[in-house]
């Protein structure tokens, strides 16, 4: 069988496999939610009311299922690119009109983000102003929508290209190691990313003041002393002007690090609460968990790197996913956006992996709350987020092995009270 043949039939297969299993998941998990709808789980009775349980099922239900529609529309739009030859067709347009060359490459990589973002944006505006709509978290005026929007283009155009042009350089100029070069240069953009984004990038996004409850600004500080953590600052950042949903992070590397509240989390929970929140995170920074995942995304990309770089030298990776390639211009680009399209539809198949260690991480945080601070207060702050959140307290049990980094809130709660 020849090579391209074959690498068209993989794709296919596996694209055809991972929709079906994706579709038997999402049936799953609607049919799992509904069938639990009508009576608030035992362990859950006192604290969450039937009116809150039904809204976090009718909820989950409805993201299910125009997850499911926007999953069938993104297929069809991965066929588009590649075995019906849109790419192709678009690489040719601009072939003709600006010629070979790292102008037309970057056109390649522009022309191809704007026309998939005009694609995907139905399922965006739905998502944000009538699915949140409609359960009361969407906060996103039409007028602060576009602005973000725009931002992110100019942000996305003044930081991507550059950075395009110089992978593009380097696959062209340093021979057949390009490859490692090119992953030299991304990992150290992503960790001067960590190091820029909380000082210069989120604040284009949203506003954030310096933490000025004094009384909760001297119980987190006494929390990172004993933690042995140290953070550039308390921040709450207004996230009530986008959605009504609430979390607490950190952001940041190194001495940029910094504590970051939204202004939601705020108003739903009490200081003891918020306090054993903040200790959750500082037990992923304790496991050293950050850096976990820094080094398995570092493996993983040098992986990719190397796998595009053995790819893209190979004319049937090109035709086996419905592009010809140049014969007397580069195909950087070309392989590069193939390459993006393709491993994911590969990669699903892997997707319990990172998440399975993503819950052991989050047990493992939990159980570094409780030891530094109240468990009592940890449970209450997670019951709280679950209802404010509208998060399923009954989620099917084989979705969750798939999709959930954090465990559901039934096994948290399990984990805690047995500690």
């Amino acid at each position: 069988m020849p090579a391209s043949l074959a690498t068209t039939l993989a794709f296919a297969l596996a694209l055809v496999a991972g929709l079906v299993v994706k579709f038997w998941l999402a049936t799953r998990q609607v049919r799992h939610v509904a069938r639990h709808r009508q009576a608030v789980p035992a362990a859950f009775q006192k604290a969450i009311t039937l009116d809150a349980h039904q809204k976090a099922a009718d909820y989950t239900i409805a993201k299910t299922r125009l997850g499911v529609i926007e999953m069938a529309w993104s297929a069809a739009i991965l066929l588009g690119w590649t075995l019906l030859g849109g790419l192709d067709l678009l690489n040719n347009l601009l072939l003709t009109a600006l010629g070979g060359g790292m102008w037309q490459q970057l056109a390649l990589f522009g022309a191809f983000a704007l026309i998939g973002g005009i694609l995907e944006l139905p399922f965006t505006l739905w998502q944000t102003f009538v699915l949140e709509e409609r359960f009361g978290f969407n906060k996103m005026t039409w007028r602060l929508w576009i602005k973000d929007a725009f931002k992110g283009i100019l942000l996305g155009t003044a930081i991507g290209l550059p950075l395009a042009a110089l992978i593009l350089w380097l696959m062209h100029a340093v021979g057949a190691l390009w490859w490692l070069w090119a992953w030299g240069v991304w990992m150290g953009f992503n960790l001067l990313l960590m190091l820029v984004y909380p000082t210069f990038i989120a604040p284009l996004f949203n506003k954030f003041q310096p933490l000025d409850d004094a009384a909760l600004k001297t119980r987190v500080n006494a929390l990172m002393q004993r933690c042995g953590f140290s953070a550039k600052g308390l921040f709450v950042m207004d996230g009530s002007t986008r959605s009504a949903h609430a979390n607490a992070y950190f952001t940041g590397f190194g001495a940029s690090k910094r504590v970051v509240f939204y202004d939601t989390l705020l108003r739903q929970l009490n200081a003891g609460e918020i306090e054993a929140v903040l200790a959750h995170e500082l037990g992923h920074f304790k496991h050293r968990h950050v850096v976990k995942r820094m080094v398995a995304m570092f493996a993983l990309s040098l992986a990719g790197f190397a796998l595009l770089g053995w790819l893209s030298s190979h004319t049937w990776f090109y035709t086996g996913l419905g592009v010809q390639p140049n014969l007397s211009a580069p195909n950087d680009a070309l392989a590069i956006l193939l390459f993006m399209l393709a491993v994911p539809v590969f990669g699903f198949f892997v997707a319990p992996l990172p998440v399975l260690i993503s819950r052991k991480h989050e047990f493992e945080a939990d159980a570094y709350a409780i030891a530094q601070t109240s468990g009592k207060d940890l449970s209450a702050a997670l019951l709280k987020l679950y209802k404010d959140n509208a998060s399923t307290l009954t989620p099917d049990p084989v979705f969750v092995k798939f999709y959930y980094s954090h465990p559901p809130a039934s096994e948290r709660l399990a984990r805690m009270a047995a500690a």
